[in-house]
């Protein structure tokens, strides 16, 4: 197996040139560039990625904290968070944490150490205090920290269309399910919005909260079914994603009742599940791979921080599909 040592030799230069080419550190010529690149491929070398990253104290990895992968909208940023930084020559290691601060906390300390160059995180559990005074990169999603940047949809927007939506088709008797607003993410915002447009129309919605953890699927069943079954004259829900929608046109399923007939129903997310649903449901799209993109870039090029402000909020549009 060749050296660095072997390549110097093969390319008539010094081992310390060789090691400057491999990690384009201060100016060599393109000549010098050539003959190093040219003696590798004889060699077939591969230099050996653990040893760079401690000489240039670079991973090369990108951590990536989510509440629960199982969850649709967290699978596809998943996705497109690891295309993204594969273009940008970064690997991702991705902590589901189950909402279990410890685990997060353990990612922030990897951060902390320079076993991950930069850290992208999608979770909610961990205290913003373990933040404080660190001089790295961390984007987050749906979510303020003082200091960071923050990806998000526009949510108050996307609250507003559902509104409009339902009030469009003329449901008088509606409902809202969301997430726990206990929790401080920007997400919330589509409530607010969501009763501001109906207030306006002198319209009370019943509000639904999941608990705390938002993505106990189990304890979906136990919200919507009672709901359901105490509102018969209900005509229009507005679920904050796509997944609690699907949960209910599975209780409405069960409970006979007509989508759209019966019931309007508006989701909030625009994964691939949606259009798998039957009926296929009307949502509202938030641009998941943009969104995905950014945070990578935010993530990977923290050294031109400068120029970023510290927001990026997506637009969002409906998608008018068969359940509203």
């Amino acid at each position: 197996m060749a050296t660095i040592k072997d390549v110097a030799q093969k390319a008539g230069v010094t081992v310390t040139t060789v090691s400057r080419v491999l990690n384009n550190r201060g100016y060599l010529s393109k000549d010098t560039r050539d003959k190093v690149f040219q003696a590798m491929e004889e060699l077939n070398y591969k230099p050996n990625a653990i040893a760079r990253s401690l000489y240039a104290k670079k991973s090369g990895i990108i951590g990536l904290i989510l509440p629960a992968l199982r969850h649709p909208f967290f699978a596809e940023l998943a996705g497109f968070i690891e295309q993204y930084a594969n273009l940008h020559a970064y690997k991702l290691l991705v902590c589901d944490s189950n909402h279990d601060a410890l685990r997060e906390k353990e990612f922030v300390d990897l951060l902390k150490s320079n076993q991950i160059d930069a850290l992208i995180m999608a979770s909610h559990t961990l205290d913003v205090r373990e933040f404080a005074g660190l001089d790295y990169p961390i984007v987050t999603f749906d979510r303020i920290i003082d200091g960071l940047s923050y990806v998000c949809s526009d949510n108050y927007r996307g609250g507003v269309l559902a509104a409009e939506r339902l009030i469009h088709v003329g449901c008088e008797h509606v409902a809202h399910i969301c997430g726990n607003l206990q929790l401080d993410l920007l997400s919330n915002d589509r409530t607010k919005a969501f009763l501001d447009v109906m207030d306006k129309h002198g319209i009370n919605p019943i509000i639904v909260q999941t608990q705390t953890d938002v993505f106990d699927y189990k304890h979906y069943d136990n919200m919507i079914y009672p709901l359901l079954k105490d509102h018969p004259h209900l005509n229009g829900i507005f679920a904050t994603s796509d997944l609690l929608a699907a949960h209910v046109l599975r209780a409405c399923y069960e409970m006979n009742i007509k989508v759209p007939g019966d019931l309007r129903v508006i989701g909030y997310d625009d994964v691939s599940l949606s259009e798998l649903l039957v009926p296929q449901l009307t949502t509202i799209h938030q641009p998941i791979q943009e969104m995905a993109e950014m945070a990578v870039i935010l993530a990977t090029q923290a050294q031109e921080a400068d120029r970023f402000q510290q927001a990026h909020v997506f637009p969002v549009h409906m998608i008018q599909r068969y359940t509203c």
